[in-house]
């Protein structure tokens, strides 16, 4: 984004009146509450280290710019440590204003490819991480722990199970590479 496109004035017609009412219902409830104190974006390690800000997304959310919020990359750097949740004066519990608008973004085909490739990663293993068996088997056994753990590794039916609940609530669909999904 360029500076003058920075500076370009907010077109009243552009914006989504209903976004903050969407936003409230899927997780941030206390969004309104926002005075734009800064103390999420300055409480955040993620933004420390990137540009993303906290506060500019809860901005373009009150100000109804849907679409910028949606389809923002920084909107994917929160890592919900819940730090600014902590820190919130307001109680506007921002890592939930951010899931929520995630929830949004991914329902309108917004989702950055690392974030989809851990979903499918989840739907075919049950796991974000699966484990490299036969390595990870061994150090279990070597520290006197079962070879597998007690999660979907050990229960394949688990992994069926998890498909299903993704099938039923339409979250295959939502995490399908944009080939499949067409």
């Amino acid at each position: 984004m360029t500076s003058a496109e920075e500076k370009k004035p907010i077109d009243i017609d552009e914006t989504d009146r209903e976004f903050v009412e969407i936003i409230k219902k899927t997780g941030g409830p206390n969004i309104q509450s926002c005075y734009q104190c800064g103390t999420c974006s300055g409480s955040c390690p993620a933004g420390a280290l990137t540009n993303y800000l906290v506060r500019n997304i809860i901005r373009k959310a009150l100000l109804g710019l849907k679409e910028e919020c949606i389809s923002s990359p920084e909107l994917w750097y929160c890592t919900t440590c819940y730090t600014c949740t902590d820190r919130c004066p307001q109680d506007v519990k921002p890592t939930d204003v951010i899931k929520a608008i995630r929830n949004v973004a991914v329902a309108e085909g917004y989702m950055l490819v690392p974030h989809q490739k851990v979903a499918l990663k989840v739907l075919e293993t049950g796991h974000a991480v699966p484990l490299d068996k036969e390595s990870w088997q061994k150090l279990r056994e070597k520290v006197g722990l079962e070879p597998i753990p007690p999660n979907a590794s050990r229960f394949p039916d688990a992994i069926d199970e998890i498909k299903k609940i993704a099938k039923k609530s339409g979250f295959d669909k939502l995490i399908a590479p944009k080939e499949e999904a067409a």
